[in-house]
């Protein structure tokens, strides 16, 4: 038997049935485009409930360009970007930064995803001296593409380091429901309040359609964005389809429900393989990300019954996402066929 649904990504999740209403309603008549909508107006004020007044709220359509266009906007070509060597920006892209911002991507080595002071440092030079790049952003991922979470710390240490050095903090916020929930913070506690500059705010893996949000904590920074924003092709006309499921999501912190239950489900994976000698979890299981070593005769046998990716074919390590929408059934159905494909090499 073929289950339909998989491990492979959060994105391959539905649309949360509260959302796919809030799209239907916002069907109804004729509204303002580009944003000049009560929608989009209901969303950012519910952003600023959020994350703090003081703040500059964008829509676009999808994380690369909320990533890329909100980096765009406070860099030069002159500048480099420092990033885990796993980062999204880094890895997953296309080289889209590069070619959008012109600036040269600096990657530090992170075997749990997580920059560290150290690691920054090793780039931090050449200040000032017009034959190398000159650091401008530091760009960290929350939760990280390897599932784990900075704690408020120790993201407040690189934003002072960041500002010590005349330089930006951005946070790829992807899954940053995920590292809230996990930490029982609040985003702006894990933003605003420890030196966030730039914030890319995930909406499409945690229950929207589409949909992602630049937000900049430091208005200076986003006085040209709407012109960044057009020239990126992600202004959209009919904006009110992105607005409208934002607002669905922070309504009554369906953002956060949504982010528990998928960091839930993924714990719940985790207890039920991490007894198993057969595979090796080999990072802390903190949002809704699994990862382990599988023994590669099993993978294929397993991916048979449940789609999911690999993650370093080299060490046979994969990755297992759950979603807003993963059920305990569906966990004890994927143990289920883990077990029954350990047990028939025997």
């Amino acid at each position: 038997m073929k289950y339909f649904k998989g491990f492979a990504s959060d994105n391959n999740a539905g649309v949360h049935p509260e959302i796919l209403e809030a799209i239907t309603k916002a069907n109804a008549g004729h509204a303002i485009g580009y944003g000049d909508d009560p929608y989009t107006a209901k969303a950012v004020q519910q952003f600023k409930s959020l994350l703090g007044d003081n703040i500059d709220v964008y829509f676009v359509f999808n994380g690369t360009a909320a990533n890329v266009l909100g980096l765009k906007a406070v860099t030069n070509s002159y500048h480099s970007i420092i990033c885990s060597e796993q980062a999204h920006l880094n890895v997953d892209e296309c080289g889209a930064p590069e070619k959008f911002t012109d600036c040269k991507v600096l990657t530090v080595p992170t075997p749990d995803g997580k920059l560290t002071i150290e690691g920054i440092k090793r780039h931090l030079h050449g200040f000032d001296f017009e034959h190398h790049a000159q650091p401008r952003i530091i760009s960290i991922t929350q939760s990280t593409e390897m599932g784990t979470v900075y704690s408020p710390s120790e993201i407040r240490e690189i934003a002072d380091l960041a500002h010590q050095n005349r330089m930006l903090l951005h946070m790829d916020g992807a899954r940053i429901s995920n590292a809230a929930a996990f930490l029982n913070l609040s985003p702006k506690e894990i933003t605003a309040d420890v030196g966030v500059d730039v914030l890319s705010y995930g909406g499409t893996k945690n229950g929207m359609m589409f949909g992602e949000a630049v937000i900049f904590f430091n208005r200076e920074l986003s006085r040209e964005f709407k012109y960044i924003r057009k020239q990126g092709m992600q202004l959209g006309s009919k904006m009110r389809f992105i607005s409208a499921q934002f607002s669905a999501l922070l309504e009554n912190d369906l953002w956060l429900e949504n982010a528990l239950h998928s960091n839930k489900m993924a714990r719940k994976l985790y207890e039920k393989i991490k007894d198993m000698p057969e595979i090796r979890v080999t990072q802390p299981v903190q949002s809704n990300a699994v990862f382990a070593i599988v023994p590669p005769e099993f993978i294929p046998r397993i991916r048979d019954k449940f789609f999911f990716y690999m993650w370093d074919e080299e060490n046979s390590e994969v990755r297992w996402m759950t979603a807003f929408d993963t059920t305990e059934e569906d966990i004890d159905n994927f143990v289920k066929v883990i077990r029954e494909t350990v047990s028939a090499a025997k």
